[in-house]
């Protein structure tokens, strides 16, 4: 008995069944672990095109919005962030997140800071794949709408779409869905017109 209770007492997920941080904590590098709702969840490490829009998004973004050139700043984005969210916690790990810089603590990249954000971002892009799409529309959505997420885009790369939702006191809100090689204007990065064109690009 006292074993069994020792080997609940994991410091990090303290409220979460042990053999689930142990399939967390073993996941082979080719793997996306993630914990939600107390479940865990593995997924394949996602394809080329994947990758590429992600990359493409991110690159398209951090330009005007991270580093502030020509467009307003006041963001900082990341790949592929660990999120530990929550009492238990959830731990997801979105293709891309971003804080507004207002509401980081001082110190947020400091070295001793550990891998992992428990700061819920301002927002998330989800790039959809066969594999992720359903947690990426159900579990993964309700806990960013726990946690005070206030927009989250869900990007295609097969169907060439954006789709953008707004946190909202009855649910997400889809404000606008984006297709093909369009020039867009997308909450909340409006300010400065995203070419849809460039993420798609194969090469």
């Amino acid at each position: 008995m006292a074993g069994d209770a020792a080997r609940t007492l994991d410091p990090e997920f303290p409220h979460v069944d042990p053999d689930v941080v142990a399939g967390y904590r073993s996941a082979p590098e080719t793997m996306v672990a993630e914990i939600i709702g107390g479940e865990l969840s593995l997924m394949p490490r996602p394809h080329r095109q994947h990758v590429r829009a992600a990359g493409e998004l991110h690159g398209e973004l951090r330009g005007p919005f991270d580093r502030g050139r020509d467009g307003p700043g006041g963001w900082m984005l990341m790949v592929e962030p660990e999120l530990r969210l929550g009492p238990r916690p959830d731990v997801l790990v979105p293709d891309i997140a971003g804080w507004r810089r207002t509401r980081l603590p001082v110190g947020f990249l400091a070295r001793e800071t550990p891998a992992f954000i428990d700061l819920a971002p301002d927002w998330v892009c989800e790039v959809l794949s066969p594999s992720t799409e359903q947690a990426d529309r159900g579990r993964k959505l309700d806990v960013y709408r726990r946690e005070g997420v206030g927009h989250v885009w869900l990007v295609s790369p097969v169907l060439r779409t954006v789709e953008v939702f707004r946190r909202h006191d009855l649910g997400w809100l889809l404000v606008a869905t984006f297709a093909g090689d369009e020039r867009v204007r997308a909450e909340p990065f409006d300010a400065v017109e995203l070419d849809l064109g460039v993420v798609w690009a194969a090469e």
